[in-house]
């Protein structure tokens, strides 16, 4: 019988280390698994950081206000000059058909005026405006604007601002001084 109960008792044991063994062995793949979920966890919280970085990216660009100016646009038959300021007045920049062709005769051509407005549009871009009020302005007495008005303002366009209003500013003259040409006029 003693005998009997020590093997026993050996049975016992040995059930008990297996149990424990088996316990060990179910343990690590419990670790196994809760450092998978870890992982998995950490990495998708890095996710969402970066969304959240991104959603906010996102926010400002759409806080970004727009800024407005003013483009004065004065236009004869001899040059086209543009004058680009801000709702203060302030001079931003001032082109005209002289600063992009050598020629006398081009300075009102629509190609230069063209070219004057892409200066224009490059130098709004670096200031940060997005719109513009426009004002025309031809010779004074003159009842229509020189060539190079409608090829700027379509150039504006294309390159993306938008003119919320176009306003004729020319000049009316009341009498005012005598015109040259004499009593009998000019004659040719």
């Amino acid at each position: 019988m003693v005998e009997e109960i020590k093997i026993e008792e050996n049975m016992k044991t040995d059930d008990i280390k297996s149990d424990k063994e088996s316990e060990v062995s179910e343990s690590d793949t419990d670790l196994d698994k809760k450092k998978d979920i870890q992982d998995n966890v950490e990495e998708v919280k890095e996710d969402d950081k970066k969304e959240k970085v991104k959603e906010k990216k996102v926010e400002v660009k759409k806080d970004k206000k727009e800024r407005i100016g003013v483009l004065n646009i004065y236009t004869s038959f001899n040059n086209t000059v543009m004058n680009l300021t801000d709702l203060s007045g302030k001079s931003l920049a001032k082109f005209s058909g002289g600063q992009s062709t050598k020629q006398d005769r081009l300075k009102a051509n629509p190609t230069i005026a063209m070219f004057v407005a892409q200066r224009v549009a490059e130098e709004a871009r670096d200031n940060g405006i997005t719109g513009f009020y426009v004002k025309i302005r031809a010779k004074t007495g003159q009842n229509n604007p020189g060539p190079g008005a409608h090829a700027a303002l379509k150039s504006l366009t294309r390159a993306g601002f938008r003119i919320l209003s176009i306003m004729e500013t020319t000049r009316v003259p009341r009498g005012g001084p005598k015109k040259k040409g004499g009593r009998r006029g000019r004659r040719v």
